[in-house]
């Protein structure tokens, strides 16, 4: 008699942790988008170079690109929930060390702690969904999840008005007191989970097991392509708008979020196309072809504004379907089920190499061979994942 009530209370409570979670990363993402924008003004109050103060990006990345499979054995061990709660609050204290930072060496440390507090949040927060809500919703649930960055970094984007009124290191603190307050929030409104891991043998042995196998590769060669041309075609968008079409910064900076925030629609329709039966390599595979259509299109097409901006929205939407299908195969591609919070963590780790190297290798195709190199590349990526996907999903079948 009351089964379909009860059904129905459980429906609900999945979706409301989904959002909550969701709302971590929402919150994290926040860090990753506060520093492109506040370069000028850091650069310009320290008296420090460019070069140098682009580090605070990197900076970001590199613990991710270096740490990502052991802190997800750690999300497996100590559970999801302590692994994000701890992740805001080091990216509290990172914050507000990064405001404090009477120069660049203290600032640039912090950015190392935000780094490692935001990559404990990201990787533990897929696998909280994965452990907490009804197995039906999976595929929307982590939809959701993959809309985190592009909400993120749009919203910080266009709270550039607070960061002229507040200075950057304001900007810094009040950062670091909204991810402590979310972090309180999360401790009371979300109930605790058991970790993964009861007896799972030594965390090196592990590690041993999920470098040994062939899936946790594939999903983070298959995201650090993904991230590098994510990365090459809206790290340098502004800067092609402003050098084509002669565009003010931001200008240019506006039309770029706008784009971005394209994905978080992508993310959507990954969910609802995988929850409606497609084929995750179907999916996987119209993203990366298209993503290279497109951003061909944007890099090196000689197009009007108009065209170029809509190529970059439909180049964020189509790019948005592939991290869904990624992390939505980390279960199936995992050597065990231990060892899924090791598999996500080299998963991101991929996708922090390709934030690092994209835009590096992108650059200097364009300086030596033009704009038409980089979407070659580009191109010859994508067929190289899809066929290194058609492969991998066919044996994880099996």
């Amino acid at each position: 008699m009351f089964t379909a009530p009860m059904a129905a209370r459980r429906r609900e409570t999945g979706w409301n942790t989904v959002f909550i979670i969701a709302g971590a990363g929402v919150v994290s993402a926040f860090q990753v988008g506060k520093a492109p924008m506040a370069l000028g003004a850091i650069q310009v109050d320290l008296g420090i170079s460019l070069v140098l103060v682009s580090w605070l990006i990197s900076a970001f990345a590199i613990v991710g690109a270096i740490a990502g499979a052991p802190v997800g054995l750690a999300a497996d061990r100590i559970g999801a929930k302590r692994m994000i709660v701890g992740g805001l609050v080091v990216q509290a204290v990172g914050a507000g060390l990064g405001a404090a930072s009477p120069g660049v060496e203290l600032l640039l440390i912090s950015r190392v702690v935000e780094g490692l507090g935001f990559m404990g949040v990201l990787i533990a927060g897929p696998a909280m969904i994965f452990g907490s809500v009804p197995a039906k919703i999976h595929n929307r649930a982590i939809s959701v999840w993959a809309t985190v960055m592009p909400v993120g970094m749009t919203t910080v984007m266009f709270a550039a008005p607070l960061l002229t009124l507040l200075e950057w290191r304001g900007f810094w603190s009040l950062n670091a007191a909204i991810l402590f307050a979310y972090a309180v929030f999360f401790v009371v409104m979300v109930s605790a989970r058991k970790a993964v891991i009861e007896d799972g043998g030594s965390i090196s042995g592990q590690l041993r097991q999920a470098l040994s196998a062939p899936g946790p590769w594939v999903l983070a060669v298959m995201f650090a392509a993904f991230s590098a041309a994510f990365f090459v075609v809206f790290g340098f968008l502004p800067s092609l708008l402003t050098q084509r079409f002669g565009l003010s910064s931001e200008l240019a900076s506006t039309i770029s979020g706008v784009a971005i925030a394209a994905s978080g629609l992508g993310n959507l329709a990954a969910g609802f196309l995988l929850a409606s039966g497609r084929k995750p390599l179907h999916v996987l595979g119209t993203g990366f072809v298209l993503m290279a259509l497109f951003g061909c299109g944007v890099l090196a097409a000689d197009l009007f504004l108009t065209a170029v901006t809509v190529l970059a929205v439909l180049f964020a939407f189509v790019a948005g379907l592939i991290p869904v299908v990624i992390m939505d195969s980390v279960p199936r591609l995992a050597p065990r089920a231990e060892l899924v919070g090791a598999t996500l963590g080299l998963a991101m780790q991929g996708n922090n190499i390709g934030m690092l190297v994209g835009p590096v290798v992108g650059g200097a195709l364009a300086a030596s061979f033009g704009w038409t190199s980089v979407a070659i590349a580009l191109a010859i990526v994508s067929i190289t994942v899809i066929l290194l996907a058609n492969r991998a999903f066919r044996q994880g079948s099996r």
